[in-house]
């Protein structure tokens, strides 16, 4: 129980943060297109930088999405199931599908991550953001805060299975709720 509440808050803190960012990066995109149609000026890191928030935002909020159930799923026999048949399903497909994905994620962009960082990786563009190898770090980011999130939804699943009256009130709700 106390696993499950820490990553939920985690995640929780972690994606209503990020979250700023879609505010941010839509006043940047704003401040570009003025600046490029009204008065022709161009900046390539300013460019960046709306794309480099674009890929944190969801690389860093896919835990936040998780654990709110905004992924997508075939929800064609899901939602009209009872919980403890959704309670399966998310178990299984967290240890048969997500973890196993996020792993390998993570191994691959390990090395791809480390390096970037022995160069110190900066913007290939002439003008651009210095600190390519931060931006590439985010995959390692995504991969421990949505691993964590799919361990936190698994053992909520088995909390529910096993009929813990915290966890299975709150899938109770969440069943009321469809």
């Amino acid at each position: 129980m106390r696993f499950v509440r820490l990553v939920d808050g985690l995640n929780e803190a972690v994606g209503r943060t990020v979250s700023w960012l879609t505010l941010f990066m839509v006043l940047v995109t704003f401040a570009v297109v003025v600046l490029r149609y009204v008065f022709a000026i161009g900046w390539v890191w300013l460019q960046e930088s709306y794309v480099w928030m674009h890929g944190i935002v969801f690389m860093v909020g896919a835990g936040y999405t998780l654990l709110h159930n905004g992924h997508v799923r075939v929800d064609v026999f899901y939602r009209p199931a009872g919980m403890r048949y959704r309670a399966l399903v998310d178990l299984f497909g967290s240890f048969l599908l997500l973890l196993p994905m996020i792993v390998l994620v993570f191994v691959v962009g390990f090395d791809y991550v480390a390096s970037s960082w022995s160069m110190l990786e900066e913007s290939r563009e002439a003008g651009g953001l210095p600190g390519l190898f931060l931006l590439k770090s985010v995959i390692l980011v995504f991969c421990v805060l949505t691993g964590l999130q799919g361990l936190s939804l698994a053992a909520r699943s088995f909390l529910v299975l096993r009929g813990h009256p915290e966890f299975l009130a709150a899938a109770e709700t969440l069943e009321e709720g469809i």
